[in-house]
C-alpha cells in the first residue's frame, strides 16, 4: 500500500506541469478609471448674516451725491428645485450712521436738512446655482425712518409742509453669493430703494412747488451663516 501511494504521489507531480501547460494564459484587465466624488451643494435652508457697504442718492434728491456708510443684518430662507433653481424670501435691515445732515443750499438761501439713518427691505429672491456659487435677483417691499426734513434761512428755522410722509417703498436689486466653507457663503449685492417723490407744497420761495426725488443706491458685501443645510453635502459618486 506505502508503494502504491508513492507512485500515485509521483505520478501527480509529474502530470502537473502538463497541466499547467494545457491551461489559456489569464486575460489582462485594465483597471478602471478613477472618478473623483461629486461634490453636491444645497441651498435649502435658513440663514443669518451681516453686511457693510456704501449707499448713494439719486439724481434730484435731497440726500445728496455723497457716498454715505451703510452697515446691517440680514436673515432668510432658500429652497432649491428643479434641481439648479433657488427661490426664497429675505428680510434686511442697514444703518446709516452718517446721513445728510449738511443739506443742500438752494440760490436764494434755503438750507433744507434731511436725515434717513434706517433703512430695510422685505424681498423675495430668485436664482440660479452651478457649483457653490447662486446668481439671484430681488425685489419687494422697502421701508425707511421718517425722513426728517428741516428748512431754515440765514440759520433761522422756516415753516414748510410738503406732500405726504414717504417711509414705505420698493426695491429691487440682483447680486452674486458663494458657498466658501460647509455652512458659509459669502455675497456681494447691488439694491436699489424708491419711495417716491417729495413736494414742497408751501415754504420760502426757492423751493415751495419744488419736487424731490426719495432713492438711494446701494452697494454691500456680506456673510451668511446657514444653519444644517448650507454647504456640500456628502459626496455623490
Amino acid at each position: 500500500m506505502k508503494k502504491i501511494l508513492l507512485g500515485a504521489a509521483a505520478l501527480a507531480v509529474m502530470a502537473a506541469p502538463a497541466f499547467a501547460a494545457d491551461m489559456p494564459p489569464r486575460p489582462y484587465t485594465k483597471a478602471p478609471a478613477y472618478t473623483a466624488p461629486q461634490v453636491v451643494y444645497n441651498w435649502t435652508g435658513f440663514y443669518v448674516g451681516g453686511h457693510v457697504g456704501g449707499a448713494f442718492a439719486g439724481d434730484n434728491s435731497l440726500q445728496g451725491s455723497d457716498a454715505r456708510f451703510l452697515g446691517g443684518v440680514q436673515g432668510g430662507f432658500d429652497y432649491q428645485f428643479a434641481p439648479n433653481w433657488v427661490v426664497g424670501a429675505e428680510a434686511q435691515y442697514s444703518w446709516l450712521p452718517n446721513s445728510n445732515n449738511n443739506g443742500v443750499l438752494f440760490p436764494g438761501g434755503t438750507l433744507v436738512t434731511s436725515n434717513t439713518d434706517q433703512i430695510g427691505s422685505v424681498t423675495g429672491r430668485l436664482g440660479y446655482t452651478w457649483g457653490p456659487a447662486l446668481l439671484y435677483a430681488k425685489g419687494g417691499y422697502a421701508w425707511r425712518d421718517s425722513n426728517n426734513l428741516g428748512v431754515s434761512v440765514a440759520g433761522v428755522p422756516a415753516g414748510f409742509t410738503t406732500n405726504g410722509n414717504h417711509k414705505d417703498g420698493y426695491t429691487v436689486g440682483g447680486g452674486l453669493e458663494y458657498m466658501f466653507a460647509p455652512n458659509w457663503s459669502a455675497k456681494a449685492e447691488y439694491q436699489y430703494y424708491n419711495f417716491g417723490d417729495t413736494t414742497f407744497t408751501s415754504g420760502p420761495a426757492d423751493i415751495a412747488g419744488r419736487t424731490f426725488r426719495n432713492d438711494e443706491h446701494s452697494a454691500k458685501v456680506g456673510v451668511n451663516y446657514r444653519f444644517g443645510w448650507g454647504g456640500p453635502a456628502a459626496p455623490r459618486y
